[in-house]
C-alpha cells in the first residue's frame, strides 16, 4: 500500500490519502463508510489509467482522524478538507468524481471553490431538500437487522444475475448494533445535507450520473440536480447504486467527460 498521511493543522485533521497515475488531476470523493484499505480503491479503477488520481479517507473514517473527536462535522467541513488537501499537494485546478456521499461533499466543494474545479461528475447522489434525500442510513436498516438488498438495486429478487451480484457486494454489510463514532458523525452530516437551493451557484460543467434501479439515491434525485445546475448533463445507466460496476458503458462515459 502507498497511502500517506497529511497533517492539516488549520483544518484540525490528519488525512490518510493515496495518489498515483499520470494525466490531469482528478480528486475522487468516496461514499459512506469508505476506507482506502478496502480493495480495490480508486487507484485500481479504470480512471487510474487516465488521470493523476488523488483519493483519501474522509475525516472520521478509515485512518483519517479529526483532532477533536467530539466535533460534529458538516458537509462543508468535508468539502473544505478537499481544498486544504489539494493545497498541500500543490494541486490548483482539478476535476472531481463524487460518488454517493462523496457527491454530496462535491456539491459543497463546487459551490465554494468552483473556480478550481475544472469538471465534475456527481454519481448516484442527492442534493437533499426539495431535490430529494438519499435513503436515511442514519436511521438504520429497513428491517432493523440487515439492509434490504433491493435498496442497492430494485431488481433484486426478480433478476437472478442482479440478485447474485448485489448479494456478493452488499450481503455482508449488516450494520453493527453500535456503529463506530466516526461513522455516526458522517451519517449525521449526510442527514443534514441540503444544497438544493444553492445548486444554481455551481458553474462547473457537471455530469450527473445515476443507475436506473437505485433505491438509495433514486433517479428522480439526480434528475432534480441536473435541472438546477446550469452547465450540467444527465446520464442514466443500467444498474442500481453501484451502476459503475454493473454497466460496462459507465466508466468510458465518465472518463470521456472528465477528459474533455
Amino acid at each position: 500500500m502507498s497511502e500517506f498521511f497529511v497533517e492539516l493543522p488549520d483544518r484540525q485533521v490528519t488525512i490518510c490519502a493515496d495518489r498515483a497515475g499520470e494525466g490531469p488531476p482528478l480528486v475522487v470523493l468516496n461514499g459512506t463508510a469508505s476506507d482506502l484499505r478496502n480493495a480495490p480503491n480508486a487507484l485500481a479503477w479504470p480512471i487510474a489509467e487516465h488521470f493523476d488520481v488523488l483519493t483519501f479517507d474522509h475525516r472520521c473514517l478509515g485512518r483519517s482522524e479529526q483532532h477533536d473527536p467530539d466535533h460534529q462535522p458538516s458537509m462543508i467541513d468535508f468539502a473544505d478538507d478537499v481544498v486544504a488537501l489539494c493545497d498541500q499537494q500543490g494541486i490548483d485546478e482539478f476535476a472531481v468524481l463524487g460518488i454517493s456521499f462523496g457527491g454530496m461533499a462535491a456539491q459543497e466543494l463546487a459551490i465554494s471553490a468552483g473556480s478550481r474545479v475544472s469538471r465534475m461528475v456527481l454519481a448516484c447522489t442527492s442534493s437533499g431538500g426539495a431535490g430529494g434525500a438519499s435513503y436515511p442510513l442514519h436511521k438504520g436498516p429497513p428491517n432493523g437487522t440487515s439492509f434490504d438488498l433491493a435498496l442497492w438495486d430494485s431488481r433484486v429478487g426478480t433478476d437472478d444475475a442482479v440478485t447474485k451480484l448485489i448479494t456478493r457486494l452488499y450481503g455482508h454489510r449488516d450494520r453493527p448494533s453500535t456503529p463506530p463514532p466516526g461513522l455516526v458523525q458522517q451519517l449525521t452530516a449526510r442527514a443534514q445535507h441540503d444544497t438544493f437551493d444553492r445548486l444554481g451557484q455551481i458553474t462547473t460543467t457537471t455530469l450527473v450520473a445515476y443507475g436506473r434501479f437505485d433505491g438509495v439515491a433514486p433517479p428522480s434525485n439526480s434528475e432534480a440536480i441536473a435541472e438546477h445546475i446550469p452547465n450540467s448533463v444527465l446520464a442514466a445507466f443500467d444498474g442500481g447504486h453501484p451502476f459503475l460496476w454493473q454497466d460496462r458503458s459507465a466508466w468510458p462515459v465518465l472518463i470521456e467527460f472528465l477528459r474533455a
